[in-house]
């Protein structure tokens, strides 16, 4: 009976000490920690982003980060990595030499400079996100594709990707530039290296200095005349190409004339003034020294005579070619039906390539012939006659200088519309700056925004945590001090609590007691 009444009792008073250990901390007394703190939490993450972000432009501005700009190129061709001329293109061309010299030469800086900065000069792409897509896409396609379909797959999709858009870094501070003049270097040379595309692909500048004959009047008068003659050649026949390969009829605003108008031009000067000129050295015998003029004429019979014999036997063996030569066949079968076969020869570009050539130098072989027969006429001439006057020489000489400032002019003009055309129309938008470096304030500010973008994010959330955990252990704390008052207050309750409901338990046990002593002893009655 006493074991009951022990055991009854000490369950209660676990049960109470139990309770009494229990802490509960309410959303409502956290939220109030957080309004409380709210304000410090605040101050304290301003001041730290600040911190952060100064530290963040301090190390920019003094680090000395390269310079950047951006361009892009967007003729055709590009995008199989090639160059206008179909060969492939090396975005390191803008180290060229020529490039930085004339980006030193227009800034008035030391030329010493150019091997310093080809070495501080480095390039920079990234895929479009379309492109990426694409190139995401065809991997799924031939991870999928097995067997036959594999090939196929293989054979359908090209997968490699050429950049577009470059980025352009230099570092001034190795190249021993400070940002300024750093940042100014690299804008003019990303000026220099479009003039350099469009001089390297478009209008040829040695083309312009091939055709100026600024020293004919060291030759005699006879070769003045073949060196103009030749001049005049070259310049007609990159206008004709020009002409040729431009299918709007362009016609610049720079000059006012198409390839065509310039073409005749030149057909002009050669039909009128130059053969003029020539003729009348001819029929005149005008000459600086006539032996020394004869074995020119001969020298050159000689060697077109040679010329026509080499063009005749490649012409025969074109041709030779030609005849031998079939192009592919292809059989087509039928549904099974009689005479339903056919065949069908395809296009072959060997084929086509020997036929361009077989008038290339049919051309040149024809072209000979009459020079040929131009020296022999003079050649004969000068022999049969005596020299000329001083009158006719001074005549000649002043035909000839005014001769050459013609052709001066001409190839003037073909610069002029031939980069008119090339930077206008046919390479209208094949290089552009899209952002050229820049050295404002503005612009490092927000390089060092950017740089301190990730490191102000980990000690913001840093903060946040802090403010998080301090909030809920203040809490945690305003809990135990009430749940220990309340305890103090209500220990002498749960006492006599206690006290009573053993008591209650006592007397019930006494009763039970009694009953069973009063049932025996009626029994014994």
């Amino acid at each position: 009976m006493a074991k009951n009444i022990e055991r009854n009792l000490n369950v209660t008073i676990k049960n109470q000490e139990e309770d009494r250990n229990e802490v509960i901390i309410s959303i409502a007394a956290i939220i109030k920690n957080l309004k409380k703190y709210l304000a410090i939490w605040l101050v304290i993450a301003i001041i730290a982003g600040l911190l952060t972000f100064c530290w963040s432009a301090y190390k920019t501005f003094s680090a000395q980060t390269p310079a950047k700009g951006l361009v892009s190129f967007t003729y055709s061709g590009i995008e199989k990595g090639l160059d206008p001329k179909g060969r492939k293109f090396e975005i390191e061309s803008m180290k060229n030499p020529k490039v930085i010299e004339k980006a030193l030469t227009e800034m008035g800086l030391d030329l010493n400079k150019i091997e310093s900065i080809r070495t501080s000069l480095s390039f920079d792409y990234k895929i479009p996100q379309d492109a990426y897509d694409q190139l995401t896409a065809y991997s799924s396609i031939m991870e999928k594709a097995s067997g036959g379909s594999l090939t196929a797959a293989q054979a359908m999709l090209d997968t490699k990707y050429y950049p577009t858009q470059y980025t352009v870094k230099f570092d001034f501070g190795k190249a021993g530039f400070d940002r300024t003049t750093g940042v100014d270097f690299l804008n003019t040379l990303l000026n220099c290296y479009g003039d350099y595309f469009y001089e390297e692909y478009g209008y040829n500048e040695p083309l312009g200095t091939s055709v100026r004959v600024a020293d004919y009047n060291s030759y005699d008068y006879a070769q003045q005349i073949d060196l103009f003659r030749t001049s005049l050649r070259t310049v007609k026949t990159y206008l004709d190409n020009l002409a040729k390969d431009d299918t709007t009829t362009f016609r610049s605003s720079a000059t006012g004339y198409t390839f065509s108008d310039l073409s005749d031009y030149a057909k002009t000067i050669t039909g009128i003034d130059l053969d003029r000129i020539s003729s009348y050295i001819t029929v005149n015998n005008v000459t600086k020294d006539k032996d020394s003029t004869l074995a020119y004429y001969n020298y050159r019979i000689e060697n077109l005579k040679r010329d026509r014999d080499e063009y005749a036997e490649r012409l025969e063996a074109i041709n030779n070619s030609i005849t031998s030569y079939k192009k592919d066949v292809i059989q087509v079968f039928g549904n099974g039906t009689e005479n339903t076969d056919t065949e069908s020869t395809l296009h072959s570009e060997q084929y086509d390539s020997m036929f361009r050539q077989k008038t290339s130098i049919e051309s040149s072989l024809a072209q000979t012939k009459q020079d040929i027969n131009y020296y022999t006429s003079r050649r004969d001439a000068l022999q049969n006659n005596k020299a000329s006057s001083k009158a006719n020489v001074d005549k000649v000489e002043a035909d000839i200088a005014e001769l050459s400032k013609k052709i001066s002019n001409l190839v003037d003009l073909t610069e002029q519309t031939a980069s008119d055309y090339y930077e206008n129309v046919q390479f209208a938008n094949a290089y552009n700056i899209l952002v050229p470096a820049t050295k404002s304030v503005g612009a490092g500010i927000s390089q060092a925004a950017q740089g301190a973008v990730k490191t102000i994010l980990i000690v913001e959330i840093l903060i946040l945590a802090v403010y998080l955990a301090i909030a809920f252990m203040a809490a945690l704390k305003y809990a135990n001090s009430n749940k220990l008052a309340k305890s103090g207050a209500d220990d002498d309750d749960d006492e006599e609590a206690e006290l009573e409901e053993l008591s209650g338990v006592i007397e019930e046990e006494a009763e039970k007691t009694e009953k069973q002593t009063n049932v025996k002893k009626n029994k014994k009655k």
